[in-house]
Protein backbone atom coordinates (compact mmCIF):
# COMPACT_ATOMS: atom_id res chain seq x y z
CA UNK A 1 0.00 0.00 0.00
CA UNK A 2 1.71 2.85 -1.36
CA UNK A 3 1.37 6.80 0.51
CA UNK A 4 0.02 10.12 -1.56
CA UNK A 5 2.96 11.83 -2.83
CA UNK A 6 3.22 15.65 -2.68
CA UNK A 7 2.10 15.22 -6.68
CA UNK A 8 -1.18 13.72 -5.53
CA UNK A 9 -1.67 15.94 -3.09
CA UNK A 10 -1.31 18.73 -6.03
CA UNK A 11 -3.26 16.77 -8.20
CA UNK A 12 -6.31 17.07 -5.86
CA UNK A 13 -6.42 20.50 -6.34
CA UNK A 14 -6.00 20.74 -9.99
CA UNK A 15 -9.32 18.05 -9.80
CA UNK A 16 -11.03 19.94 -7.87
CA UNK A 17 -10.81 17.37 -4.94
CA UNK A 18 -10.85 18.51 -1.23
CA UNK A 19 -7.78 17.72 0.69
CA UNK A 20 -8.56 15.95 4.46
CA UNK A 21 -5.62 16.91 6.72
CA UNK A 22 -5.82 15.96 10.95
CA UNK A 23 -2.68 15.76 13.04
CA UNK A 24 -1.44 12.97 14.35
CA UNK A 25 1.16 11.82 16.81
CA UNK A 26 1.30 8.04 17.24
CA UNK A 27 0.21 4.68 16.30
CA UNK A 28 -3.56 4.21 17.27
CA UNK A 29 -4.67 8.07 15.92
CA UNK A 30 -2.61 7.64 13.09
CA UNK A 31 -4.16 4.28 11.88
CA UNK A 32 -7.70 5.30 12.72
CA UNK A 33 -7.39 8.91 10.86
CA UNK A 34 -6.28 6.58 7.76
CA UNK A 35 -8.96 4.52 7.95
CA UNK A 36 -11.56 7.03 8.79
CA UNK A 37 -9.74 8.40 5.12
CA UNK A 38 -7.65 11.34 5.69
CA UNK A 39 -5.59 12.61 2.71
CA UNK A 40 -2.46 14.24 4.68
CA UNK A 41 -1.61 13.03 8.51
CA UNK A 42 0.84 16.21 9.77
CA UNK A 43 2.44 15.28 12.82
CA UNK A 44 2.48 18.87 14.30
CA UNK A 45 4.29 20.17 16.93
CA UNK A 46 1.16 21.32 18.42
CA UNK A 47 1.69 18.08 20.16
CA UNK A 48 3.47 19.70 23.08
CA UNK A 49 0.42 21.59 24.10
CA UNK A 50 -2.10 18.46 23.44
CA UNK A 51 0.08 15.71 24.52
CA UNK A 52 2.90 16.61 26.18
CA UNK A 53 1.21 19.22 28.58
CA UNK A 54 3.49 21.98 27.44
CA UNK A 55 1.84 25.73 27.27
CA UNK A 56 3.27 26.57 23.46
CA UNK A 57 4.94 24.70 20.93
CA UNK A 58 8.29 26.52 21.15
CA UNK A 59 8.90 23.46 24.12
CA UNK A 60 9.17 20.87 21.65
CA UNK A 61 12.55 20.00 20.00
CA UNK A 62 13.84 17.52 17.77
CA UNK A 63 13.49 14.39 19.35
CA UNK A 64 10.38 14.49 20.40
CA UNK A 65 9.11 14.91 16.52
CA UNK A 66 11.25 12.18 15.31
CA UNK A 67 9.75 9.73 17.83
CA UNK A 68 6.01 11.17 17.25
CA UNK A 69 6.85 11.12 13.41
CA UNK A 70 7.90 7.16 13.68
CA UNK A 71 5.28 6.53 15.77
CA UNK A 72 2.65 7.61 12.74
CA UNK A 73 4.45 6.21 10.36
CA UNK A 74 4.37 2.72 11.22
CA UNK A 75 0.51 2.73 11.04
CA UNK A 76 -0.33 1.28 7.40
CA UNK A 77 -1.89 3.50 5.28
CA UNK A 78 -2.22 5.54 2.69
CA UNK A 79 -2.12 8.98 3.88
CA UNK A 80 0.78 11.20 2.84
CA UNK A 81 2.41 12.16 6.41
CA UNK A 82 4.34 15.40 6.99
CA UNK A 83 6.26 16.98 9.75
CA UNK A 84 6.84 19.84 11.42
CA UNK A 85 10.06 21.50 11.72
CA UNK A 86 10.17 22.25 15.31
CA UNK A 87 11.45 26.06 16.70
CA UNK A 88 14.89 27.29 16.20
CA UNK A 89 15.50 23.88 13.80
CA UNK A 90 14.83 26.09 11.01
CA UNK A 91 15.20 29.41 11.99
CA UNK A 92 19.34 29.44 12.38
CA UNK A 93 20.42 28.81 8.77
CA UNK A 94 19.21 27.22 5.74
CA UNK A 95 22.33 24.66 6.12
CA UNK A 96 20.53 23.61 9.84
CA UNK A 97 17.36 23.28 8.71
CA UNK A 98 18.59 20.82 6.05
CA UNK A 99 20.60 18.45 8.55
CA UNK A 100 16.85 18.98 10.86
CA UNK A 101 14.73 18.16 7.90
CA UNK A 102 16.79 15.04 6.72
CA UNK A 103 16.83 13.68 10.25
CA UNK A 104 13.00 13.59 10.25
CA UNK A 105 12.94 12.08 6.75
CA UNK A 106 15.76 9.47 7.93
CA UNK A 107 14.53 9.00 11.34
CA UNK A 108 11.38 9.53 11.60
CA UNK A 109 10.44 8.32 8.63
CA UNK A 110 8.25 11.61 6.90
CA UNK A 111 7.76 12.50 3.17
CA UNK A 112 8.38 16.07 3.70
CA UNK A 113 7.86 18.73 6.67
CA UNK A 114 6.52 21.63 7.50
CA UNK A 115 7.81 25.12 8.10
CA UNK A 116 5.96 28.34 9.70
CA UNK A 117 7.03 31.94 8.25
CA UNK A 118 6.92 33.86 5.19
CA UNK A 119 9.30 35.50 2.70
CA UNK A 120 12.27 35.32 4.90
CA UNK A 121 12.43 31.39 4.41
CA UNK A 122 12.78 31.91 1.10
CA UNK A 123 16.33 30.35 1.00
CA UNK A 124 15.10 27.78 3.37
CA UNK A 125 12.73 26.59 1.44
CA UNK A 126 14.56 26.24 -1.69
CA UNK A 127 18.03 24.91 0.02
CA UNK A 128 15.86 21.82 1.19
CA UNK A 129 13.94 21.51 -2.06
CA UNK A 130 16.78 21.21 -4.20
CA UNK A 131 18.31 18.20 -1.63
CA UNK A 132 15.12 16.63 -2.39
CA UNK A 133 13.23 17.49 0.76
CA UNK A 134 9.42 18.67 -0.12
CA UNK A 135 8.52 21.72 2.19
CA UNK A 136 4.66 22.48 3.37
CA UNK A 137 4.46 26.37 3.93
CA UNK A 138 2.22 28.00 6.80
CA UNK A 139 1.45 31.43 7.23
CA UNK A 140 -1.46 33.73 9.15
CA UNK A 141 -0.96 32.76 12.76
CA UNK A 142 2.34 30.74 13.46
CA UNK A 143 2.10 29.19 16.71
CA UNK A 144 5.76 29.70 17.03
CA UNK A 145 5.39 32.94 16.60
CA UNK A 146 3.22 33.74 19.00
CA UNK A 147 5.21 35.87 21.44
CA UNK A 148 5.96 38.41 18.66
CA UNK A 149 2.40 38.22 17.25
CA UNK A 150 0.64 39.05 20.46
CA UNK A 151 -1.04 36.28 21.31
CA UNK A 152 -3.23 33.78 19.45
CA UNK A 153 -5.09 36.31 17.33
CA UNK A 154 -6.37 36.15 13.88
CA UNK A 155 -4.18 37.88 11.11
CA UNK A 156 -4.45 39.69 8.02
CA UNK A 157 -6.70 41.77 8.81
CA UNK A 158 -5.50 45.38 7.90
CA UNK A 159 -4.99 45.99 4.22
CA UNK A 160 -0.79 46.23 5.37
CA UNK A 161 -1.16 42.57 6.75
CA UNK A 162 -3.55 40.76 4.28
CA UNK A 163 -1.13 42.49 0.95
CA UNK A 164 2.01 40.98 2.98
CA UNK A 165 0.16 37.53 3.57
CA UNK A 166 -0.30 37.23 -0.33
CA UNK A 167 3.42 38.42 -0.70
CA UNK A 168 4.07 35.72 1.20
CA UNK A 169 2.26 32.75 -0.45
CA UNK A 170 3.22 33.66 -3.64
CA UNK A 171 6.99 33.72 -2.62
CA UNK A 172 7.10 30.53 -1.11
CA UNK A 173 5.44 28.77 -4.26
CA UNK A 174 7.75 30.55 -6.50
CA UNK A 175 10.62 28.75 -3.59
CA UNK A 176 9.47 25.90 -4.35
CA UNK A 177 6.48 24.53 -1.52
CA UNK A 178 4.19 22.01 -2.75
CA UNK A 179 1.02 23.27 -0.45
CA UNK A 180 0.29 26.37 1.77
CA UNK A 181 -1.27 26.40 5.33
CA UNK A 182 -3.04 29.36 5.94
CA UNK A 183 -4.06 29.29 9.69
CA UNK A 184 -6.44 31.87 11.56
CA UNK A 185 -6.90 34.28 8.39
CA UNK A 186 -10.51 36.65 7.22
CA UNK A 187 -12.14 33.86 4.81
CA UNK A 188 -11.70 36.19 2.02
CA UNK A 189 -8.13 36.68 2.13
CA UNK A 190 -7.77 33.14 2.13
CA UNK A 191 -9.43 32.69 -1.02
CA UNK A 192 -7.84 35.85 -2.85
CA UNK A 193 -4.90 33.40 -1.79
CA UNK A 194 -5.86 30.45 -3.13
CA UNK A 195 -7.04 31.71 -6.02
CA UNK A 196 -3.55 32.85 -7.25
CA UNK A 197 -1.99 29.83 -6.15
CA UNK A 198 -1.47 26.81 -8.17
CA UNK A 199 -0.52 25.05 -5.52
CA UNK A 200 -3.47 23.69 -2.40
CA UNK A 201 -3.95 25.92 -0.07
CA UNK A 202 -5.14 24.18 3.64
CA UNK A 203 -7.10 26.29 5.80
CA UNK A 204 -7.98 26.11 9.67
CA UNK A 205 -9.89 28.84 10.75
CA UNK A 206 -9.23 30.12 7.22
CA UNK A 207 -12.95 29.51 5.96
CA UNK A 208 -14.73 27.40 3.23
CA UNK A 209 -12.69 28.72 0.15
CA UNK A 210 -9.53 26.90 0.74
CA UNK A 211 -8.03 23.66 -1.18
CA UNK A 212 -8.68 21.85 1.83
CA UNK A 213 -9.01 21.90 5.72
CA UNK A 214 -7.17 20.75 8.69
CA UNK A 215 -7.98 20.37 12.27
CA UNK A 216 -5.64 19.24 15.28
CA UNK A 217 -7.59 15.75 16.10
CA UNK A 218 -7.18 16.10 19.91
CA UNK A 219 -10.18 19.22 19.12
CA UNK A 220 -12.14 17.31 16.53
CA UNK A 221 -12.83 14.39 18.72
CA UNK A 222 -12.95 16.14 21.81
CA UNK A 223 -9.66 14.95 23.64
CA UNK A 224 -8.72 18.61 24.62
CA UNK A 225 -9.21 20.63 27.40
CA UNK A 226 -10.85 23.98 27.51
CA UNK A 227 -12.40 26.33 25.32
CA UNK A 228 -12.13 25.21 21.62
CA UNK A 229 -11.33 27.75 19.24
CA UNK A 230 -13.77 29.56 16.83
CA UNK A 231 -13.16 27.29 13.87
CA UNK A 232 -13.20 23.93 15.51
CA UNK A 233 -15.61 21.58 15.55
CA UNK A 234 -16.16 18.57 17.38
CA UNK A 235 -17.14 15.35 16.01
CA UNK A 236 -17.22 13.54 19.34
CA UNK A 237 -16.59 13.67 22.83
CA UNK A 238 -13.69 10.93 23.66
CA UNK A 239 -12.74 12.81 26.44
CA UNK A 240 -16.12 12.48 28.58
CA UNK A 241 -16.23 8.69 26.95
CA UNK A 242 -12.87 7.89 28.27
CA UNK A 243 -14.02 9.73 31.85
CA UNK A 244 -17.13 7.40 32.34
CA UNK A 245 -15.02 4.61 31.24
CA UNK A 246 -12.28 4.91 33.90
CA UNK A 247 -14.95 5.95 36.46
CA UNK A 248 -16.95 3.01 35.81
CA UNK A 249 -13.85 0.57 36.47
CA UNK A 250 -13.37 1.92 39.30
CA UNK A 251 -16.40 1.82 40.65
CA UNK A 252 -16.70 -2.23 39.51
CA UNK A 253 -13.20 -2.58 41.38
CA UNK A 254 -14.70 -0.88 44.67
CA UNK A 255 -17.72 -2.95 44.73
CA UNK A 256 -16.25 -6.37 43.42
CA UNK A 257 -18.15 -6.56 40.07
CA UNK A 258 -14.86 -6.56 38.57
CA UNK A 259 -12.63 -8.83 37.19
CA UNK A 260 -15.89 -11.31 36.55
CA UNK A 261 -14.77 -15.27 36.16
CA UNK A 262 -15.13 -14.64 32.37
CA UNK A 263 -11.80 -12.55 33.10
CA UNK A 264 -10.07 -14.91 35.10
CA UNK A 265 -7.59 -17.56 33.90
CA UNK A 266 -7.82 -21.34 35.63
CA UNK A 267 -5.87 -24.21 36.49
CA UNK A 268 -7.33 -27.40 36.02
CA UNK A 269 -8.75 -29.52 38.71
CA UNK A 270 -5.63 -31.90 38.84
CA UNK A 271 -3.44 -29.29 38.84
CA UNK A 272 -4.87 -27.30 41.80
CA UNK A 273 -5.37 -30.42 43.65
CA UNK A 274 -1.64 -31.41 43.42
CA UNK A 275 -0.54 -27.31 44.16
CA UNK A 276 -2.69 -27.33 46.97
CA UNK A 277 -1.12 -31.13 48.06
CA UNK A 278 2.13 -29.66 47.64
CA UNK A 279 1.51 -26.34 49.34
CA UNK A 280 0.57 -28.01 52.50
CA UNK A 281 3.11 -30.22 52.62
CA UNK A 282 5.76 -27.62 53.20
Amino acid sequence: MSRKTVTDIKDMKQKGQPIVMVTAYDYPLSRLAQEGGADILLVGDSLGNVVLGYEATTSVDMDDMVRACAAVCRAPGEAHIVCDMPFLSFQISPEEALRNAGRLIRKGGAQSVKMEGGKHLVPTVKKLVENGIPVMGHIGLTPQSVHQLGGYRVQGRSLAEAEELVEDALALQEAGIYSLVLEAVPWQLAQAITERLEIPTIGIGAGPRCDGQVLVIHDLIGLSFGKPAKFVKRYANVGEDIRQAVAAFGADIREGRYPEPAHQYNLSAETWAALQKALEEK
